[in-house]
């Protein structure tokens, strides 16, 4: 009996001390609610590191402060708010033949200043402006000229034209989200329908055209009879004619 008590109290103590080992086990393990937490603030920690490098600028934009008014500047280095579509450095245009040898939107400082204060306006609105053409070298209105010596369609090279001033900008407008407004007609199209009096138009088209024209005009451009698309800026129309070249990468 005194054996056989001896060896059952000795199970009895391993099976005891089996158990307080496993319930130190137990206590030494973390926490699922801590790990859960930790792993969520890890997850939150990275997510923010890259909502930060996502926000950081692409490009840095230049500043017009200080510039004369008669410099070249191109747009795209003092705004991101505009969309361009410029058709002559292609072969989609009424001349059938790209005569930029590479595409970039250029103005005089002055004439990029209004265009800045009259997107900014646009955009409260909820549109942008999208350039067709802008400043345009004298050399390429002789090309142009070359093409189509008809001065109802093309300046003629020899007196020149705002373009060739970087006074002048064929434009539209685009939504927020890049879709064109419906003007009536494309770019470049000749004829009575492309008229600022062609009044029977549907209405969406003579808003779109008016919202265009006014706002502009707030700005100090001004539109000629027979193109929706294209405005002048008042103050330089006594500029000289231009043959500044940009560099093609």
């Amino acid at each position: 009996m005194d054996r056989k008590h001896t060896v059952f109290k000795g199970m009895v103590l391993l099976a005891l001390l089996t158990l307080s080992f496993g319930c130190k086990e137990v206590v030494v393990n973390k926490n699922p609610k801590e790990d859960v937490e930790k792993s969520v603030e890890v997850k939150d920690s990275v997510k923010m590191r890259k909502v930060m490098k996502e926000e950081v600028p692409k490009t840095n934009l230049k500043s017009l402060d200080g510039l004369a008014d008669t410099l070249f500047v191109r747009l795209a280095d003092y705004s991101e708010d505009f969309v361009y579509d410029l058709r002559y450095a292609t072969e989609y245009n009424f001349l059938k033949a790209k005569v930029y040898d590479c595409a970039e939107c250029y103005t005089r400082v002055k004439t990029a200043r209004a265009l800045l204060l009259a997107n900014k306006e646009f955009m409260d609105k909820g549109f942008k402006i999208k350039f067709f053409d802008c400043y345009r070298p004298n050399d390429v209105q002789y090309k142009m000229w070359a093409i189509v010596p008809n001065p109802q369609y093309v300046a003629d090279p020899v007196k020149g034209s705002i373009h060739n001033k970087g006074g002048a900008v064929d434009i539209t407008l685009v939504t927020l989200d890049g879709e064109e407004l419906d003007m009536g007609t494309d770019f470049d199209f000749f004829g009575k329908r492309a008229y600022h009096d062609k009044l029977d138009l549907p209405k969406n088209v003579l808003d779109n055209r008016l919202l265009l024209k006014e706002t502009m005009e707030k700005y100090g451009f001004w539109s000629i009879r027979t193109e929706w698309w294209h405005y002048n800026l008042g103050t330089a129309s006594n500029d000289k004619v231009a043959n500044f070249k940009w560099d093609c990468d």
